[in-house]
């Protein structure tokens, strides 16, 4: 099991963020403060979590299927990338589909963070690509 280092800002040790059940592949991601987000609008949720994450590894923030599904609110930029480099408060932009104002509280889970390996690759260029069963067809191609 890898630890990685993880700071809570100040007054914000109840948001550690968490796996809701063992078996989980993400963590939790909670609102630090009340907001709410206007139908059609995108805002920058703070987490109060400062990550040190390893060389080789990554965080993902992804949407919470709950409130993609009942409330139209999703993360806009999904998945948002944490570099192992950055240090600053992980923050969560959400964007409100719906209709109506989406109210967050203090606390609200609002997005959820799984922590990945990397591979360690090397981009190298070639003058052809071998073929493939799909060749380029992308974007809809497989008729699905």
């Amino acid at each position: 099991m890898q630890n990685i280092p993880c700071k809570m800002l100040d007054g914000c040790d109840d948001l550690l963020p968490a796996k809701a059940h063992e078996d989980d592949a993400a963590f939790d991601l909670k609102s630090r403060q009340d907001m709410e987000i206007a139908p059609g609008k995108a805002a920058l949720v703070p987490t109060g979590l400062f990550l040190e994450l390893p060389v080789g590894y990554e965080a993902q923030v992804r949407p919470r299927s709950g409130l993609a599904l009942k409330k139209s609110v999703t993360v806009l930029n999904t998945p948002g990338t944490i570099d192992a480099g950055y240090r600053g408060e992980v923050g969560v932009i959400l964007v409100n589909f719906g209709t109506i104002p989406f109210p967050i509280q203090r606390g609200d889970r609002i997005a959820q963070m799984v922590i990945q390996s990397l591979p360690e690759v090397r981009l190298t260029p070639a003058a052809s690509l071998s073929d493939s069963t799909r060749g380029a067809g992308g974007f809809g191609s497989t008729g699905h």
